[in-house]
């Protein structure tokens, strides 16, 4: 119940920030506003009870942070909407490295892990460094298709930290495609990129949950 109406709390308060734009040709900048006001609303939250409900925190982020994504892939001007939610996503893994509560691994395991993740999604042109220079506007959206296809065939074989990479591998991606933008990506191969982001925010929300909720059901075992 202690979860719950933290939760609540935190919506209600987000919600309370974006209240002032309700016409409905603003829905999409809504979408964003709603998303970077819970990010900040997290930020208020008693530390104690952050920790202790942090997954039910998470997992409303994740909702919000789809629905932001949703909204960004279909904006027209949406370069100050990219630069917020590209703020309030560094702001929120602070809060995450902070209240989360991380497994420890061996820093051999992870790293081997990551690079095995790498490879799998990116091929051999990945690097260690996570560099994504090699990505242009000729192959970005081959890219993001085989990332996706990668992630559809396996999804359900992830950990939670597996999950964690994909995630940062992914939003790594959205990153240069800002870059590849701006030097003459096509509108045909922007909207597919566009429906592949579509596809992909809610498969990777429901698995990457179920993945959550299978390792605590484990460790109650």
């Amino acid at each position: 119940m202690k979860s719950k109406n933290l939760l609540l709390g935190v919506a209600v308060l987000a919600a309370g920030f974006a209240s002032c734009k309700s016409e409905e040709e603003k829905r999409m900048e809504r979408s964003v506003e709603v998303y970077t006001t819970y990010v900040d609303s997290i930020g208020n939250v008693a530390e104690a009870d952050a920790r202790a409900n942090w997954a039910a925190i998470e997992a409303e982020y994740e909702r919000r942070n789809s629905e932001a994504e949703a909204a960004l892939a279909t904006m027209e001007n949406r370069a100050e909407a990219e630069k917020r939610l590209a703020e309030n996503r560094a702001r929120y893994e602070e809060l995450r490295a902070k209240y989360a509560v991380q497994e420890a691994t061996s820093d051999n395991a992870s790293g081997d892990r990551a690079t095995s993740l790498r490879s799998a999604f990116f091929g051999s042109q990945m690097g260690s460094d996570m560099n994504f220079d090699w990505v242009n506007k000729d192959n970005i959206l081959k890219v993001y298709n085989d990332f996706y296809n990668e992630f559809d065939e396996n999804k359900d074989n992830y950990s939670r930290e597996d999950f964690d990479e994909i995630k940062a591998m992914y939003e790594a991606l959205d990153a240069r495609k800002n870059t590849v933008e701006k030097e003459g990506l096509s509108s045909s191969d922007n909207r597919k990129i566009a429906e592949l982001k579509l596809k992909f925010a809610p498969k990777f929300k429901w698995n990457r949950m179920g993945a959550k909720a299978d390792e605590n059901e484990d460790a109650k075992k």
